[in-house]
């Protein structure tokens, strides 16, 4: 027996809509990146993706784990504000790197600085 089983329907429901929606968002960003032509539209798709899969992971995350223990549990949360805040970063950082590179390498004119 897990304990998963001792959960209330509803919980359960919620959880499991909460979990499908935030796979169902990184997905939609993992297609972007495999769909999309340049690099630059391709570091932006799984960003958004993530950001919002993260969102309701870390939701179903919250209500599962605070219906299993009977009391409220948040500190997943900072689970969720950390990814939430690294990603732009890194997405940023990225593209900079990319823009940095292009100027360099090929001496073509790029977006302004």
């Amino acid at each position: 027996m897990n304990h998963l089983a001792g959960l209330p329907p509803w919980v359960a429901v919620l959880v499991g809509v909460l979990v499908l929606l935030g796979a169902g968002f990184a997905f939609t960003g993992s297609l972007g990146l495999l769909r999309l032509h340049d690099f630059y539209k391709r570091v932006h798709a799984p960003t958004l993706g993530s950001t919002l899969g993260t969102f309701f992971m870390v939701a179903a995350s919250v209500v599962c784990f605070s219906a299993m223990q009977g009391r409220p549990v948040l500190h997943v949360i900072l689970i969720g504000v950390f990814l939430t805040l690294t990603t732009p970063i890194t997405l940023m950082l990225l593209v900079r790197a990319a823009l940095y590179r292009h100027r360099v390498e090929d001496g073509q004119q790029m977006p302004p600085r």
